[in-house]
């Protein structure tokens, strides 16, 4: 492969290019030259309004569904969406049937992955079939190519077992990733406790089923003296307790879906059933809680919160509907048009593509000759509208269809092979 790519600007404080509108020519898996303009051949050019690259995006905790529900989500889908979405890596939770569980599984992922455009970055489980009884052989599938542990949306519950994991993981440095989230606490709740699911008429779940577990982890992690990653905070308590936490220097990192940034509970009195999400949308207030931890560096990294489902499980009554939205392909242009003027293109790139590689012990990449072409192109500026055209998932359980957009992806670049969006 050799392609030029002309008049983009570089977005990456690690690279001596950063801020600067160059060319870029690409050959194989490598960036062999970067200059203000190239006159090279090349198989193939790409030259858009406003083209910005930065190093690969990465998503953490996408729900693939393969292998056991393919139907709703399988490998081969998942990296077509990631890829439409600038994601050039995707974390993958380990609740698939059978379960992450074991080093086999783990070398599955890895291994269908191996060479592609979108790497695949197993998370394994931290309990056997997710179940939350019995710790799983982690050394195992930490040397297979686990990145992390969690049981992925069923969140750790046994404070024993979450410190055996904590225990367990410092071993060979490796991280536990949990939701907060107390189920007990929200026994058939169905969206944020407050005004609007009052003037509903329908059980809520409190920001206390969050909170109470974010502190719980905390502390464990602090006890343990292990590390720690919070995924998708909701609620403004569980920002403050996590900026904290990182003030009394403990390894905690955090997430936040970006549909809970760009929206609040307000959205869900039409009962639409694809705003109902785990976490819930919630307050206003919680949302502009959320939004502070990401400008004052309390949250590290964006996530989609990807949950595949077909119709069938969502396109219910609200109380029967599954919780659950599909993200990769809107989750930079959501939160791009959501949170414009208020974070900056380069904060956005540190969310995306920084942070993640930072937290999990990923190779560096950089936007410079002789590294690598693991890049995303996006551009910033571009406003156009989300249609199901544009879904490369199976499934279609999103409520942002017809929604005017800023910013949108342009492609991605990985292991010698690239999409690039035909306009």
């Amino acid at each position: 492969m050799k392609l030029l790519i002309k008049k983009a600007t570089v977005v990456d404080p690690n690279s001596p290019y950063h801020g600067k509108v160059v060319d870029l020519f690409i050959e194989g898996d490598k960036i062999t030259s970067i200059a203000s303009e190239l006159r090279l051949k090349a198989e193939e050019v790409i030259e858009a309004s406003g083209l910005h690259v930065s190093p690969g995006w990465i998503d953490l905790g996408v729900q693939v569904c393969d292998p056991g529900f393919e139907h709703r989500e399988d490998l081969r889908s998942a990296s077509a969406a990631a890829a439409a979405g600038g994601f050039t890596a995707i974390g993958v939770y380990p609740n698939t049937s059978p379960a992450v569980d074991g080093k086999t599984e783990v070398s599955y992922l890895r291994q269908y992955g191996k060479g592609k455009l979108v790497d695949i970055l197993p998370i394994g489980a931290a309990t056997s079939k997710c179940l939350g009884k019995d710790i799983t052989e982690m050394i195992d599938m930490h040397q297979a190519g686990a990145i992390a542990f969690s049981d992925g949306a069923k969140p750790i519950a046994d404070n024993g077992m979450m410190l055996r994991a904590l225990e367990y993981v410092k071993a060979f440095g490796g991280i536990v990733i949990n939701q907060p989230h107390d189920h007990s606490l929200s026994p058939e709740g169905q969206l944020h406790e407050g005004v609007v699911s009052t003037s509903l008429g329908m059980k809520g779940i409190p920001n206390l089923a969050e909170d109470i577990m974010t502190l719980r982890d905390i502390y464990l992690v602090e006890y343990a003296d292990s590390r720690l990653h919070l995924a998708t905070l909701s609620t403004k308590r569980s920002v403050d307790l996590v900026r904290q936490a990182k003030t009394k220097g403990l390894k905690v990192s955090a997430s936040v879906a970006v549909l809970n940034l760009a929206f609040d509970d307000r959205a869900l009195v039409e009962f639409d059933s694809n705003f109902k999400v785990l976490p819930p949308l919630r307050s206003n207030e919680d949302r502009e809680a959320l939004i502070q931890g990401l400008k004052d560096g309390s949250i590290d990294l964006f996530c989609s919160n990807h949950v595949p489902l077909e119709e069938e499980a969502k396109k219910l009554e609200f109380p029967y509907a599954d919780f659950g939205v599909i993200g990769l392909e809107t989750a930079y242009a959501l939160v791009n048009t959501k949170l414009e003027g208020i974070l900056s293109t380069v904060e956005l790139v540190e969310k995306f593509a920084l942070n993640p590689r930072k937290l999990f012990n990923l190779p560096v990449i950089s936007v410079r000759e002789g590294s690598k072409a693991n890049l995303t192109l996006f551009q910033p500026d571009e406003r156009w509208t989300f249609t199901q055209s544009h879904i490369f998932s199976k499934s279609l359980n999103t409520p942002l269809l017809g929604m005017a957009l800023k910013g949108r992806v342009k492609g991605v670049i990985n292991n010698n092979q690239r999409y690039i969006r035909e306009d």
